[in-house]
């Protein structure tokens, strides 16, 4: 019935993608409730092509005459825009014909007031950890229920369901006139898979604790380790360098780099979208075609770009099924733990929080707020405060030193940490 109300005259392709989300979160503070928050959302996107023009309408009421408003503006819209020889569906070829079961859906029917105990839970062990946490941010539990679909005029037609949930926990700390704060989060799929409560708690307060008595340090160049959590703003930024859209816009620092040493031949790095149960896995994109497991990097050398169906053609080449991003990005783990890289390390920075957006993503260019702990002979010494991190990024990339084995899996770039051999370290 869609489709015959879009292919009106002069329509010669369309596509239309749905998603409909509902769940709640429960908020938390000093062990009272501060919010209760309930969310029931749904939206239409509509894309109709008339020829290489193309118009499209995005609404929230699914009612029969708004969607018939929105066909008729998207339609509209077609006819004033540029002819564009790059735009149109997804070749049929490339489109998925087998839709995975990745185990993405686990319904746990989790009432408010069981997630209010879960968030009160989660925040009372953390106040109870040691007597210097004297205050919170606050702790919060979350559910969300969600069914994407996808269609279009080549035939196209699936959709699949995921459920996510999640839980964090804010703490501040004091030890005379110092104050800290830091936390600590859980997410998976399935609520079973997450973090016991009571430790993620303790986490954040054992967490907040090492950070109090903070310093600054001098300026100088040094070994720098991130850990997990910042060390996958490091692999964001290459997936951002190796997208589409900055590569046929010329404005990125990896412009023809495709199958040349970037990295040590020690690192490897792979898109696996069908790990189940993974917060990044995808049976297709966002335009319907097919996700693959493939090598990113292989040996240090960059394997492959991240394309959508526009870029590629934009580039002469194939879409690669990342329209919408990089669906779980696994980098491969050295054999040493995080006490094995500060031992390799020997003296430096670990880098266990970044501020601010600091990349320029043309030339490459890096500099960034970050707060750690400076090491010396292998072993932490101190936390640190107010610095920042530089440098550029072809060159961090080229004299990466190790991955480690601890590896994160709470979102979709899976990393351990990553031991960077030489960065500026700007304090005092």
């Amino acid at each position: 019935m869609l489709e015959a109300a879009i292919m009106q005259p002069g329509v010669t392709a369309a596509a239309v993608g749905g998603s409909a989300n509902a769940g709640l979160s429960a908020h938390v503070r000093m062990g009272q409730v501060e919010t209760i928050e309930f969310f029931r959302d749904k939206s239409l996107g509509i894309t109709v092509y008339k020829g290489q023009r193309s118009g499209s309408a995005t609404i929230t009421d699914l009612t029969q005459p708004a969607i018939t408003a929105a066909i008729t503006a998207a339609c509209r819209i077609a006819e004033y825009t540029e002819p564009d020889v790059y735009s149109g569906l997804a070749d049929k070829a490339d489109l998925a014909t087998d839709i995975k079961d990745l185990d993405l859906y686990h319904v746990s029917n989790i009432t408010p007031e069981q997630a209010i105990a879960k968030a009160l839970e989660c925040e009372a062990a953390a106040l109870n950890y040691d007597k210097q946490i004297t205050n919170s941010d606050g702790a919060a539990f979350s559910t969300s229920d969600q069914l994407y679909v996808y269609a279009n005029s080549n035939g196209f037609l699936a959709a699949y369901p995921t459920t996510r949930y999640g839980a964090y926990c804010t703490v501040i700390g004091q030890q005379g006139e110092s104050m800290q704060r830091d936390y600590e989060y859980t997410a998976a799929r399935d609520a079973a898979d997450l973090m016991s409560l009571q430790e993620l708690g303790k986490k954040a307060a054992a967490k907040t604790m090492a950070r109090l008595g903070a310093r600054k340090i001098k300026t100088c160049k040094a070994p720098v380790l991130l850990v997990p959590k910042t060390a996958s703003t490091l692999w964001g930024t290459l997936v951002t360098a190796i997208s589409g859209g900055n590569l046929y816009r010329k404005s990125s620092f990896l412009l023809d780099c495709l199958q040349q040493q970037i990295f040590p031949d020690f690192v490897n790095i792979s898109e696996q979208p069908y790990l189940l149960k993974a917060l990044g896995s995808a049976p297709f994109d966002d335009e319907g075609v097919a996700t693959c497991t493939k090598d990113v990097i292989k040996d240090g050398v960059l394997a492959t770009y991240l394309l959508g169906s526009y870029a590629a053609r934009h580039l002469g080449m194939r879409t690669t099924g990342n329209a919408g991003g990089v669906h779980n990005l696994v980098v491969q783990p050295g054999t040493d733990n995080f006490e094995q890289l500060l031992q390799k390390m020997g003296t430096g920075f670990v880098v266990t929080e970044l501020l601010g957006h600091g990349t320029n993503i043309i030339t490459g260019d890096y500099s960034q707020g970050a707060a750690g702990f400076w090491v010396e002979n292998g072993a932490i010494a101190y936390p640190v405060e107010e610095v920042t991190i530089a440098g550029n990024f072809k060159d961090i990339f080229a004299n990466l030193v190790a991955t480690g084995n601890d590896i994160d899996a709470r979102s979709n770039i899976i990393t351990g940490s990553v031991l960077l051999e030489q960065l500026t370290v700007a304090g005092s």
